[in-house]
C-alpha cells in the first residue's frame, strides 16, 4: 500500500480544509463557479426589461448592470474565440451564442468588436445554428430558450425558434399521463414563458392551434405564477429565471408580477464582479457529502452540528410541478429548488451517520425524517428499476429518465436504512435497482452517469464518476465480489492516467487528472484490494492524492459537474469532500492492517 504517516498527514490537512469551509450553522454552502451561460442570459433579460422601462433613472441603472456583466463576459473569452459554461471550461456553441446575444442587446457591438469577430469565427467553424441544434438534440426546451434569446438580439429569425406547447401545463394531469405527455418537471416554467414568447412573435398558421394557444395564455400564466417560489427564482437558477423574465418582457409583460419577482431574484443573486452562477448553491448536497466524508475515518461526526440543519431542509410540502410526494430533499435549502433523488439519497446517508452520535431527541427526529425519505425514494423508483432525478416515469425529457449514478446513490441510502425499516419493500427495490445497473453496464465494464461530465472523454461522458459510484453501491451492498462490480474495478484500474490519477482521458495531449475523479476511483478501488495489478494502480492513485494535498491542488475544483440541460459547473466543496472521503477510508484500512 503506502506509508501511513504521509497518508495521515495529507488526510488531516484535507480534513482541516474541509472543516474550514463549514458555516456557522453547521452546514456547507460551498461556492459554485461563475457561469458565462448564466451571466449572458441574466444580462440579456435585464436589457430586455430595461428597453421597456419609461423611467429614465431606472432604465439607466439597469443598463449599467447589464454593461458590467458584458464586461465580465468579455474578460473570460477563451483563446479559440468562444465561451464555455465556466471560466475554466472549454468553449461551446450555446454559451458563445448567448454571450453574442448579450453584447448585441447591450448595444456594445462597437466596444467589443474584436471579441465579437473572434466569436463569429468560432461559431462558423463549429457548425453554427445546425451545430447548436445537434448540441441539444432532443432537449427542445433549452434549444428554444437559447434561440429566443438570440432572436431578441436579432441574430436569428423567429421562424428558427421551435414552438412550445405551453397550453399543456393546465390540462388535467390524468389525461396528460394517459397520452404520455409531460407538463411537469423543471421544464414547465420555461415552457410557458418561452412558448408564449414564440407564440406572440410568430403566430402558428393553423387557425385551430392559434385559437387553442390564444385561449390558453391566461390559464398557463396563472399556472406559471403558482410554480414561482417566494424568492422569485425558478429552480433557484439565474439562467432559468432569466429565460422566463425575458420571455414575458419581450411581449410587453415586463411589469407582470411574475416578471418583477424574477427580476428581483436576478438582482439579489448577482455577484460583485457582475457575474452569476448557474445555480445559487448546492448546500444540502455539499453538507451531506461533507458529513459522509468526515465520517470515513472515524464515523463520529456528532460535533459538526449538522443534524438540525439537514432535518430542517427536508421538504414536507407537495411540489405541484414535480408530482413528488413530501419527504425528499433538494440540493439546496432554497425554497424554489426541487427535491431530487441525489440530494435525498446523500441526505439519508448523512443522517444515518449523524444518528449514531445524536441526542435522544435528535435520534427520534432523524428516524422520523428518514422514514419519510425512504418512502419518497421507494415511490420514485421507475418501472425499469432505476431512479430518475425529479419525476418518476418521465423519460421524454433529459434528466427525467433513470440514471446509473442516481440509482447507485439511492441503493446506498436504502441499504443504510434497510434493517431499521424492515417493514418497507426495500429489499425488492434494491434487487430491481441492481438488475437495472447490471443492464446498464457497458461491454468494457464502465457505467455512464447523468449528472457529471468530462470534456477529456468521448461525448463528454464521465465514466470515472459513474463507474466509481456504482462500484461503491456494490461495496455498501456487500456485493463487491459480484461480476459487474469486478468488471467495474477492472475498468477503473485500466483507465488510470499516466500521472497516477484519473480524469485526464487518453487524448493527444491528455487532459489533467482531477482531485474529484482520482479520489472517487481510489475509494472504489479500496473496496477490493486482493488483485495485485489493481493494488499497484491503487497505490499510485493514493500517492497522487497525497502529492495533490501537499501541493494544495486538492483545493482546485474541476469543471465536471453538470446542471440542468448539461450546463457545466465546478464546486469548491467537491474536491475537498471526495479527497477527505478517500484518504479517510485509506487511513482507516491501513491503520487496521497495521
Amino acid at each position: 500500500m503506502i506509508e501511513l504517516q504521509p497518508l495521515l498527514a495529507a488526510y488531516q490537512t484535507a480534513r482541516r480544509d474541509l472543516l474550514a469551509m463549514r458555516g456557522d450553522g453547521g452546514h456547507w454552502v460551498g461556492e459554485l463557479s461563475s457561469s458565462a451561460f448564466a451571466t449572458a442570459t441574466a444580462a440579456s433579460a435585464i436589457r430586455v426589461v430595461s428597453q421597456r422601462i419609461k423611467d429614465d433613472g431606472r432604465r439607466e441603472a439597469y443598463q449599467q448592470v447589464a454593461a458590467r456583466s458584458v464586461a465580465w463576459l468579455a474578460s473570460c473569452q477563451n483563446a479559440d474565440g468562444g465561451w464555455g459554461d465556466t471560466q475554466a471550461g472549454p468553449s461551446n456553441l450555446a454559451a458563445t451564442m448567448l454571450v453574442q446575444a448579450a453584447i448585441h442587446l447591450a448595444r456594445q457591438d462597437d466596444h467589443y468588436a474584436d471579441p465579437l469577430a473572434n466569436s463569429r469565427l468560432y461559431v462558423e467553424t463549429h457548425g453554427g445554428l445546425p451545430g447548436l441544434r445537434k448540441q441539444y438534440g432532443s432537449d427542445r426546451t433549452m434549444l428554444t430558450a437559447i434561440l429566443v434569446n438570440c432572436a431578441l438580439a436579432g441574430m436569428v429569425g423567429w421562424n428558427e425558434v421551435p414552438a412550445l406547447a405551453f397550453e399543456v401545463c393546465w390540462l388535467p394531469r390524468a389525461w396528460l399521463r394517459s397520452h404520455h405527455i409531460s407538463a411537469t418537471g423543471y421544464i414547465a416554467p420555461a415552457r410557458v414563458a418561452l412558448g408564449q414568447a414564440r407564440f406572440f412573435h410568430r403566430w402558428p398558421r393553423n387557425p385551430l392551434q392559434w385559437l387553442v394557444r390564444r385561449l390558453s395564455v391566461g390559464k398557463s400564466l396563472r399556472q406559471l405564477g403558482r410554480m414561482q417560489p417566494l424568492s422569485g427564482g425558478f429552480l433557484e437558477s439565474p439562467a432559468w429565471t432569466s429565460f422566463v423574465v425575458m420571455g414575458l418582457a419581450s411581449t410587453g409583460r415586463g411589469q407582470h408580477p411574475i416578471a418583477r419577482r424574477g427580476f428581483g431574484f436576478l438582482f439579489d443573486s448577482v455577484r460583485g464582479d457582475g457575474s452569476w452562477s448557474i445555480d445559487l448553491s448546492l448546500s444540502v448536497w455539499n453538507t451531506s457529502l461533507a458529513v459522509g466524508a468526515l465520517s470515513a475515518a472515524s464515523g463520529d461526526v456528532g460535533a459538526l452540528g449538522s443534524s438540525d440543519w439537514l432535518l430542517a431542509c427536508q421538504r414536507n410540502d407537495h411540489k405541484s410541478f414535480s408530482d413528488a410526494q413530501p419527504g425528499g430533499w433538494a440540493c439546496s435549502d432554497a425554497a424554489g429548488s426541487l427535491p431530487d433523488t441525489d440530494a435525498t439519497s446523500t441526505a439519508l446517508q448523512a443522517l444515518a451517520v449523524l444518528l449514531k452520535s445524536g441526542t435522544q431527541s435528535q435520534r427520534e427526529r432523524i428516524e422520523t425524517a428518514a422514514a419519510a425519505g425512504i418512502d419518497w425514494l421507494l415511490a420514485m423508483q421507475n418501472e425499469d428499476g432505476g431512479w430518475p432525478t425529479f419525476c418518476r416515469g418521465l423519460n421524454r425529457e433529459p434528466f427525467d429518465g433513470s440514471g446509473t449514478d442516481l440509482t447507485a446513490h439511492a441503493l446506498r441510502a436504502l441499504q443504510t436504512w434497510k434493517d431499521r425499516f424492515a417493514d418497507r419493500a426495500i429489499a425488492a427495490a434494491i434487487q430491481r435497482g441492481l438488475e437495472y445497473l447490471a443492464r446498464q453496464q457497458r461491454p468494457e465494464g464502465s457505467w455512464c452517469p447523468i449528472w457529471f461530465g468530462n470534456p477529456n472523454f468521448a461525448l463528454d461522458e464521465n465514466l470515472v464518476y459513474g463507474t466509481s459510484q456504482v462500484v461503491l453501491a456494490y461495496r455498501d451492498l456487500d456485493q463487491i465480489d459480484a461480476r459487474p462490480a469486478q468488471r467495474g474495478l477492472e475498468w477503473l484500474a485500466a483507465n488510470a492516467d499516466t500521472s497516477g490519477g484519473w480524469g485526464g482521458g487518453r487524448g493527444d495531449p491528455p487532459g489533467e487528472s482531477s482531485s474529484e475523479e482520482t479520489a472517487m476511483a481510489v475509494e472504489a478501488l479500496l473496496s477490493d484490494r486482493h488483485d495485485a495489478k489493481r493494488l499497484a494502480v491503487l497505490k499510485r492513485g493514493l500517492n497522487w492524492l497525497v502529492e495533490a494535498v501537499e501541493q494544495s491542488r486538492h483545493r482546485q475544483p474541476a469543471p465536471i459537474g453538470l446542471h440542468l440541460a448539461r450546463l457545466w459547473y465546478s464546486e469548491k466543496v467537491f474536491p475537498l469532500a471526495y479527497t477527505v472521503s478517500a484518504l479517510g477510508r485509506a487511513v482507516k484500512l491501513l491503520s487496521r492492517s497495521r
